[in-house]
């Protein structure tokens, strides 16, 4: 029989907000896995070779497969060419906005900046407003009404969550902010985490996304064809599915409301190629517990806080598989949430909290 969960207010301007500082939630001391602080300063130092090494890849990939998708153009093999193109553009664009939003990829601050810029508008992601909401992700990791990143609430949302697959649903949305963006407007949850001294950095910014897309809508008509949208602004859409399959792994299925990561984000273990273009973020409870090492030292850190932290998922499938099932529990069942067991080397969870005592959980 089906637990009756009052439905929750995931906006970050309702009456959860409230109710979440009223927690202690807010802003929040968060459980870290003791490491040597000699060890940790090893480990937080940047360097430019990693990231410009992967840079180049990443360029020298896209070009080689643009120019597959362009001879390709008007057959078949032009659907296999322009997904792996797809793929290959929104992926990596998805995980080094984030890297270098965090100013980590890079040693050189410019470096982080441009890169940053660069696949922020590949992702359709408004620079300076991504930047700060990923700032409160961060300050506040899944707690309701302060984290405006939860990929979807409880129950879930299951249409949100297909139409996902191509970005039907949050890419038309950042597209209208980027008009009201150009207009000098923001959307009220908007001024709850960007600072007014960054408004007109946002304005700006927009301006220019809307110059780029002008400038693309013109040479397909110029053209007389969709093929240059093809190759920016589209790509974002059809090649969005690997995104949303990280994207989703993150934290869903596990806790809201807490201050430990180890509980509300998940590790996995995934091969070379896959860890290339999600650039280690495979390392989840890794980066949030220490989200100022670099992504190219994250595997270290693993192996410093293995002995703290729960098993990791042994592959992106079987994390995947085990986020479905959760989501479909919780469509009949909200308080449900995947636990995994610590080592016995590991110190206790630590919720923050004091949860529900009817809180159910998969235990593993």
């Amino acid at each position: 029989m089906a637990i009756v969960v009052q439905k929750r207010d995931y906006s970050i301007t309702g009456q959860e907000s409230k109710r979440a500082e009223e927690k202690g939630l807010v802003a929040a001391e968060w459980y870290t896995t003791p490491i040597p602080r000699a060890k940790l300063k090893e480990l937080m130092k940047r360097k430019n070779g990693p990231a410009i090494r992967d840079t180049i890849i990443w360029f020298v990939g896209l070009i080689a497969l643009g120019y597959a998708c362009y001879v390709s153009w008007g057959t078949w093999w032009a659907i296999p060419a322009f997904l792996a193109y797809g793929i290959l553009y929104t992926t990596p664009g998805d995980s080094r906005w984030h890297e270098c939003g965090h100013g980590t990829a890079f040693k050189t601050p410019w470096m982080n900046e441009v890169i940053y810029q660069i696949a922020s508008f590949m992702v359709l992601r408004s620079a300076t407003p991504w930047r700060w909401s990923h700032a409160r992700h961060h300050t506040d990791t899944i707690i309701v009404g302060r984290d405006p990143e939860i990929v979807t609430e409880r129950p879930p949302l299951w249409k949100i969550l297909w139409m996902q697959v191509f970005d039907l649903y949050g890419g038309p949305i950042e597209i209208k902010r980027f008009f009201l963006h150009a207009f000098g407007k923001l959307e009220k949850q908007e001024q709850e985490y960007i600072p007014a001294s960054e408004h007109k950095k946002v304005f700006r910014e927009a301006r220019v996304y809307m110059l780029i897309f002008l400038a693309v809508i013109a040479s397909c008509f110029y053209a007389g064809s969709i093929l240059p949208a093809m190759f920016v602004i589209l790509p974002s859409f059809y090649g969005f599915i690997l995104t949303l399959g990280f994207g989703m792994t993150q934290h869903l299925g596990l806790y809201e409301d807490v201050l430990d990561h180890r509980l509300n984000s998940r590790t996995i273990y995934m091969n070379p190629i896959l860890r290339f273009l999600y650039w280690n973020m495979n390392y989840h409870v890794e980066h949030h517990m220490f989200p100022m090492v670099p992504y190219h030292a994250l595997a270290k850190l693993h192996d410093e806080m293995k002995a703290d932290c729960p098993e990791a998922r042994r592959s992106f499938t079987a994390a995947l598989k085990e986020v479905i099932a959760a989501l479909r529990k919780q469509k009949d069942d909200p308080s449900y949430v995947v636990v995994k067991p610590l080592p016995s080397t590991a110190r206790p969870y630590m919720h923050g909290i004091e949860h529900n005592l009817n809180l159910r959980s998969d235990i593993s």
